[in-house]
C-alpha cells in the first residue's frame, strides 16, 4: 500500500459514526508508536483481529493506518510523517481491551499467535498481559460484574 498513495478524498464521508454531541469529549483514536507499520499492522489485524478502517498515504512520506479493535468505539492509529505523532517505538503502555471472557478471549490470541500470559487475579479484576512486536503493552481486563 505505500508505493501508491491513497488520496485523502478517498475516506468515507459517511462512516456511520454518531454525530459528536455538545459538551462531550470522545476518546476515539490513540496513537501506537511502531518501528514497521506493515509488520504492526499484520500484527494488529490478523494476531488480534482489529477491523482495518484507513490507510492511506495523503501526501508523499505521511501514512496513515486506522485500526478499531472488535466492537470498540476507540481506534488505534500506525503513522509515519507526522511530527505530532512522533514518539519512541514501544513505550506505549498498559493499553486495556475489556473483555466478557478473559480465559475465551485470551485462548482466542494464542490460537492466533500471540505471546499472553496466563490471567491474573488482581483482586476480583482479571489480567492477561502482551504486547505488540515493537513492545508496546497491553492487556486483556475482565471484570465479572459486566
Amino acid at each position: 500500500m505505500t508505493d501508491t498513495p491513497t488520496p485523502a478524498k478517498e475516506i468515507p464521508e459517511d462512516s456511520g459514526n454518531p454525530p459528536v454531541p455538545p459538551g462531550t469529549l470522545l476518546l476515539e483514536l490513540v496513537p501506537v508508536p511502531v518501528t514497521d507499520i506493515e509488520r504492526a499492522k499484520a500484527f494488529y489485524q490478523d494476531r488480534l483481529g482489529f477491523r482495518l478502517d484507513v490507510d492511506v498515504n495523503p501526501k508523499p512520506g505521511v501514512r496513515i493506518v486506522q485500526l478499531t479493535p472488535p466492537g470498540s468505539a476507540c481506534s488505534i492509529t500506525l503513522a509515519e510523517g507526522l511530527p505530532t505523532l512522533d514518539m519512541p517505538p514501544g513505550t506505549l503502555r498498559g493499553l486495556h481491551l475489556v473483555v466478557a471472557d478473559i480465559e475465551a478471549s485470551r485462548a482466542e490470541l494464542v490460537e492466533r499467535g500471540v505471546e499472553i500470559s496466563e490471567v491474573e487475579d488482581l483482586g476480583g479484576v482479571f489480567y492477561a498481559y502482551f504486547a505488540d512486536p515493537d513492545g508496546n503493552t497491553w492487556c486483556l481486563q475482565h471484570m465479572p460484574w459486566r
